[in-house]
């Protein structure tokens, strides 16, 4: 069942490269009495993911900070090596958001967000979305219904807030 506004988040252990290797995250205490918004990707260095999503939430981090937006995470159902990787490529660390990593998609899973794409490679991927919550609560929900991320961008998580 996929989630939705008014709906708790389910708990999860992600992942994301610490100094002296991969080290997990809980969800549940991003969440804790804070105002968090995570978008989910397909795939780090995919060609949307890399070149319009990720983008689109580092052009709106002070805007997300004015509304009271207190962390910026983004998940994919990778390992926290590509992750780290990925967020040093694409400037999100510097810029302040989380890339953590949904390594077994157990988050993506429970969220109800999980496909597979065989023909792409992609197994177990996650859908696109962008979601707010408030401690650990669903308060805005933005799957992206077709390719691309205008419904999922971080202008449109913006505006929603």
């Amino acid at each position: 069942m996929t989630i939705d506004v008014g709906h708790r988040l389910p708990d999860a252990t992600l992942l994301r490269m610490g100094p002296d290797g991969p080290s997990t995250e809980d969800l549940t205490s991003h969440l804790a009495g804070r105002k968090v918004v995570i978008f989910g990707v397909p795939a780090a260095f995919s060609p949307t993911c890399q070149t319009a999503h990720v983008p689109s939430f580092i052009r709106v981090m002070e805007g997300l900070r004015d509304k009271g937006v207190d962390a910026v995470i983004c998940l994919s159902v990778n390992d926290p090596h590509v992750m780290a990787a990925w967020s040093e490529a694409t400037g999100a660390a510097v810029a302040g958001i989380a890339m953590l990593a949904d390594a077994d998609g157990a988050f993506t899973k429970a969220i109800g967000m999980d496909f597979d794409a065989p023909a792409v490679g992609f197994h177990g991927r996650s859908k696109r979305y962008a979601l707010a919550a408030e401690d650990g609560v669903v308060t805005v929900w933005h799957p992206e219904p077709k390719r691309g991320c205008a419904v999922s961008s971080g202008e449109a998580m913006l505006a929603a807030l």
